[in-house]
């Protein structure tokens, strides 16, 4: 009779040849989406640290702090970047409604259009995507989540 018993996480074991095929293609397309994103950030004249900044902008208006936790970076590299964001009129500096005493950074009208133009232009995913039938995205979204916890 075979066992049941499973390997408990953190011990090791040697991986299956299709999970070790899976992480290799979940490799592969970060690295495409991060090189298309750059892509798509570069026709926009922003870096991609500020068009993820932007992005998360888009969400919701956020404390530096908070962007720093976030983009896992400094508070100190977030200032700059809203800086040099903030230069360009895609973001500005609020009150924050909860407490007056701390700046929101927040996108502006611009900032929006730009960011949702940078959104339309992300080639990598949205192209393959599209090919597939929407049992298959939902199958795909539904995997990834549960990967995510």
């Amino acid at each position: 009779m075979a066992s049941t018993t499973s390997t408990p996480r953190g011990t090791s074991h040697r991986p299956d040849p299709l999970t070790l095929e899976v992480v290799e293609l979940i490799g592969e397309v970060v690295a495409r989406f991060h090189e298309d994103y750059e892509e798509a950030a570069a026709e926009h004249a922003l870096t991609g640290a500020q068009a993820r900044l932007l992005t998360l902008l888009c969400l919701e208006p956020l404390p530096m702090r908070r962007l720093a936790q976030r983009l896992k970076c400094e508070p100190s590299n977030v200032t700059g970047i809203v800086d040099r964001l903030e230069a360009r009129g895609l973001v500005e500096r609020q009150p924050a409604p909860s407490d007056r005493r701390v700046k929101v950074a927040a996108p502006t009208p611009e900032g929006r259009r730009v960011a949702r133009s940078l959104r339309e232009s992300l080639r990598f995913a949205r192209e393959p995507l599209a090919g597939l039938s929407e049992a298959e995205r939902v199958a795909l979204r539904d995997a990834l989540r549960g990967m995510l916890g």
